[in-house]
């Protein structure tokens, strides 16, 4: 069965049912939104109260900053997500910023400057972030549509569908568009003419949390993150899988126990892939063989960030860790930010940096987690990973406002 489509008060707890288990979705309101206990629900008016408390978000505390960051331009792509739970964010190639908008169609901007250089207006729902590669920026919707336009101007090249809504930015690389839908579903299209290539399909357990990544490129492969908790990857002549490995195991007691899903894209550098699961895991690989190199039980469900020495991750708790890449073991943990919805960890320099569901941008330092500045990009969540280039950070929020940084 089909996952539902736009279902806010789904998109808020932050999980998305397979076959409408009410139950199911009453849980993940609770545990989701970062209560320990549901103690308290049928409890007295105290008790409720205490509960209530115990789920806020963290204040954020004073400190004195290290470094100063420093807004230098903002733009808009359009209306964004809102409620959707789609964590839209922009992506940066050549010295320009493509953003897409679920009402607003596809824009880009200078990087250095924030001026507009075109304008893609289109009717569709368009729901992940845009991809670029090869002279194309793709896009896909709440619809199953895709679009291809020219990276330089704009203008429409292609067309093609998927079955079903597409979350996740497509990923564009060696002759070939990905594009990730919301029914488990990996297609390969041609990036020149948008004939389809190749599909591959993985289950989908009957509870996920809501929101997909895009997959990643390497030489001759294709990897993804799987809802089920395994990695795999793919053979980019013909979508034959040619090894899958569990990040993270399912087990537990209930499906919300047993949610283990990969949505954050793995990291590749070099011949290692790094990727975390929403079961609090976190693993390196061997990526042309699949071999596990180390484990930790440190993760979370977004995009983890790679430093030269760090893999950065923030879990559903909040708590953003520093894990050593050559051992996975714990350099720091940062909990200043328990439940505050954190989304992906990008690295800014000597920093690494996330953004919360106040809209705030929190700079840590690699060395140590501690806080070194922290700026509003604005009154709306950031639930999408930062993007950096040129020593720019790029940020995208769920009402489709962009703010572009430099940090000093």
């Amino acid at each position: 069965m089909k996952p539902q489509r736009n279902t806010p008060a789904l998109a808020r707890a932050g999980a998305w049912p397979r076959g409408g288990r009410a139950v199911a979705v009453i849980a993940c309101v609770a545990m989701l939104a970062g209560c320990s206990t549901i103690k308290g629900w049928f409890g007295g008016d105290g008790e409720k109260a205490a509960a209530k408390r115990a789920a806020e978000p963290a204040e954020l505390v004073e400190f004195t900053p290290s470094a100063s960051a420093s807004r230098l331009w903002s733009a808009s792509a359009g209306k964004g997500e809102d409620q959707l739970g789609v964590r839209q964010g922009p992506v940066v190639a050549d010295g320009r910023v493509y953003a897409a908008a679920v009402d607003g169609g596809v824009r880009a901007f200078d990087l250095q400057s924030g001026a507009s250089v075109w304008h893609y207006d289109s009717d569709l729902r368009l729901s992940g972030g845009p991809g670029v590669g090869d002279g194309l920026v793709v896009v896909g919707s709440l619809d199953g549509e895709v679009v291809a336009l020219d990276a330089a101007t704009g203008a429409e090249r292609w067309h093609a569908t998927v079955p079903n809504e597409v979350i996740a930015a497509p990923v564009i690389g060696q002759g070939l568009v990905f594009v990730r839908s919301n029914d488990g579903r990996l297609s390969a299209f041609d990036a020149a003419s948008g004939e389809r290539r190749w599909f591959w399909t993985r289950e989908l357990p009957t509870l996920t949390v809501r929101g997909n990544d895009g997959p990643v490129l390497g030489p001759g492969f294709v990897f993804i993150g799987n809802d089920d908790g395994t990695l795999a990857a793919l053979s980019l002549a013909d979508g034959r899988q040619m090894w899958d490995l569990p990040v993270a195991q399912p087990d537990g007691r209930t499906e919300l126990d047993r949610m283990a899903v990969i949505d954050g894209t793995p990291v590749l550098d070099g011949t290692v892939l790094y990727a975390s699961s929403y079961k609090q895991a976190t693993m390196a690989v061997d990526a042309p063989s699949g071999r596990p190199i180390w484990g930790s039980d440190r993760g979370g469900s977004s995009r983890p960030g790679l430093s030269v020495d760090k893999v950065l991750v923030a879990d559903r708790n909040g708590t953003v860790w520093g894990l050593d890449r050559s051992s996975g073991s714990p350099a720091w943990e940062q909990a200043g930010l328990a439940r505050r919805n954190l989304g992906g960890v990008a690295v800014h320099g000597d920093y690494a940096v996330v953004g919360d569901l106040d809209g705030y941008l929190h700079w840590l330092r690699l060395d140590n987690g501690e806080f070194a500045a922290r700026e509003r990009a604005g009154r709306a969540a950031i639930k999408g990973a930062p993007v950096v280039a040129d020593g720019i950070l790029v940020v995208q929020n769920v009402k489709g406002d962009l703010t572009a940084w430099r940090i000093d």
